[in-house]
C-alpha cells in the first residue's frame, strides 16, 4: 500500500455501508492499541465492540488506497448544528505519515468552513495525532486523564481550486 520514492499512493473516499463496521472495528483495535495500553485501558473486545455499537454509516467515509480498505473517518453534525464532530479517524499504520491523513483532514475542514461550522474532536491523552490536529488549527477545549478535547473555530471559506484539479475527496464531500 505504501507509495514509492516518497510519492503518496492514490486514494479516495467512499460512503460507508453497514458491512464496513467489522473492518473498521479491527482497524480501530490496531490503531488505538499503543495509546490505550499506555493509559492502562486496552481491552481487545471492548475496543471493537464500542465501535460496532456506535457505528453509523450515514456519516462515515471509508478511505481506500488501490481499491483496498485503508481507513475511515466520521464527520457528523452536532445536535446544535453549530459544529461538526470528527470521529473515528483511523488510517492503516503502514500509510501513516505519507500525507493521506493530512489531505483527508484538509478536505473535512474545508467542508466545515463552507458550512460555517466549528470542528470538534477528541484524542487520547499523549496521542501523536494531537499534533496533526493542532497544525490544522485545533486548540485545547478541555482534557482529563484519558481524553483531550479539541475545537477549531470557524474559518473563512477556502479558495476553491480549479475544478479539474480537485481531489476525489473534495468532490465527494462537496
Amino acid at each position: 500500500m505504501k507509495g514509492t520514492a516518497g510519492i503518496a499512493p492514490t486514494w479516495h473516499l467512499r460512503p460507508a455501508t453497514p458491512a464496513d463496521a467489522d473492518p473498521v472495528a479491527e482497524l480501530r483495535a490496531v490503531v488505538l492499541r499503543a495509546d490505550l495500553t499506555r493509559l492502562g485501558r486496552y481491552d481487545a473486545g471492548r475496543v471493537r465492540q464500542r465501535l460496532r455499537d456506535g457505528f453509523d454509516p450515514a456519516y462515515t467515509w471509508m478511505i481506500e488506497v488501490g481499491g483496498e480498505f485503508a481507513g475511515c473517518v466520521v464527520l457528523r453534525p452536532e445536535a446544535d448544528g453549530d459544529a461538526r464532530c470528527l470521529e473515528h479517524f483511523y488510517l492503516d499504520p503502514r500509510l501513516q505519515g505519507g500525507g493521506i491523513g493530512t489531505a483527508v483532514l484538509r478536505g473535512l475542514l474545508g467542508r466545515c468552513d463552507r458550512e460555517a461550522a466549528r470542528g470538534r474532536l477528541n484524542v487520547l491523552s499523549g496521542s501523536p495525532a494531537r499534533r496533526l490536529y493542532e497544525r490544522h488549527g485545533f486548540t485545547l477545549e478541555s482534557e482529563d486523564a484519558v481524553d483531550v478535547f479539541l475545537v477549531r473555530e470557524r474559518g473563512p471559506p477556502p479558495v476553491q481550486p480549479d475544478a479539474s484539479r480537485r481531489s476525489t475527496m473534495q468532490k465527494t464531500l462537496s
